[in-house]
């Protein structure tokens, strides 16, 4: 009888040991949404002829105050997609949001000549943003904010600016902790 059940669970920790080494196929959720800021075919020219590339610019976020921006470059279009995505993946930043809708203060955002400036905004008012903003704030999960785009209008320096805009952002919780005191106090 104790023959039997030794053998029984030398059979199962088998079993156990087998199944931790297969691999699991099947598909990851993804966490991070995705979605293409800009496509850019680029030109080399050198002495043997023009090289065509692909430039893509690329943003994730979780809707939860994630986002990343990333650019890749690859002869073929899907290609420069997956890298830029990749690359996107790598440059994650943690936004403050207020209230789980909107930014906690007004703040500018500048790369290059593009600046973007972001307003917090009340219940229900939405995301009123130009089209490159409003993709990176609504994969970073802001659903109230005011955003205008000042100086160039160029896609990629527009969502650069918009994500150093929201790097800059603080908290009230992290100012009062800067300065040694309680929210409360300021």
């Amino acid at each position: 009888m104790a023959e039997e059940i030794k053998k029984t669970k030398e059979q199962e920790v088998k079993k156990d040991r087998n199944s931790n080494n297969r691999r699991n196929n099947a598909p990851k959720e993804k966490l991070l949404n995705g979605q293409v800021v800009n496509i850019a075919r680029v030109t080399k020219v050198t002495k043997g002829g023009r090289h065509m590339r692909f430039a893509v610019t690329y943003a994730v976020g979780d809707g939860k105050g994630l986002v990343g921006l990333g650019t890749g470059k690859a002869n073929e279009v899907q290609d420069a997609i997956k890298k830029a995505e990749q690359a996107a993946g790598r440059n994650l930043i943690k936004v403050p949001i207020m209230d789980g809708r909107t930014l906690p203060h007004d703040i500018e955002g500048k790369c290059g000549r593009a600046r973007v400036l972001l307003k917090k905004a009340r219940p229900g008012t939405g995301v009123i943003a130009g089209g490159t903003a409003r993709i990176i704030l609504e994969l970073a999960g802001v659903k109230d904010v005011v955003s205008k785009s000042l100086g160039t209008n160029t896609k990629v320096n527009v969502a650069k600016a918009t994500i150093n805009a929201l790097k800059a952002e603080r908290t009230p919780e992290h100012i009062a902790s800067l300065r040694g005191k309680k929210v409360e106090e300021l």
